[in-house]
């Protein structure tokens, strides 16, 4: 592609941003924490590695998340890097609030971090800093505890829908 096939702005439409944005694939993380009793989380595939001194991860999410005010008020919350078996789990992370949970095994920490059991990478974290960026919130977490295991693939968002890694070739 040459330069001058490039969209100008008058072409950066929303649909046509989210496409475009859609070929690069991501890993999806789970966010949850234990609010007022309840367990509260959401699905973000905007996840990132930030720094190791001091350990610090990313995610973004939508102003308009109903969710998003009720999980800032936790005194810790649970990230939770999902598996490629994970597809339901991720889809219901992300409809009623009533359900987000159901079949879903976690383990609450004392400080309230909700983490699911199964999934590839767990964090223990707590808000270090928040930065408005358009029509989202990019959340910076300080890591308290991580574990992990090697023993699935990360479920992958690409293209507006859910997959898997395959074996190069």
């Amino acid at each position: 592609m040459s330069l001058t096939a490039l969209t100008t702005n008058q072409d950066l439409d929303p649909g046509r941003l989210r496409e475009a944005f859609g070929v690069f694939p991501s890993g999806v993380v789970a966010v949850a924490a234990e609010v007022d009793g309840t367990l509260t989380g959401l699905a973000a595939s905007s996840f990132t590695s930030v720094s190791l001194d001091p350990p610090l991860v990313s995610f973004s999410v939508a102003n308009t998340s109903k969710t998003w005010p009720d999980l800032r008020r936790a005194d810790h919350l649970g990230l939770t890097v999902l598996a490629e078996h994970h597809g339901d789990v991720c889809r219901r992370l992300a409809g009623p609030v009533e359900h987000r949970f159901d079949d879903v095994e976690v383990t609450v920490s004392p400080e309230g971090a909700v983490l699911l059991d199964d999934g590839l990478a767990r964090f223990d974290c707590t808000i270090h800093h928040e930065v408005r960026a358009g029509d989202h919130t990019l959340v910076l977490l300080e890591l308290h505890a991580v574990d992990h295991a090697d023993t699935a693939q990360p479920l992958v968002f690409h293209r507006s829908g859910f997959g898997r890694l395959t074996a190069a070739v």
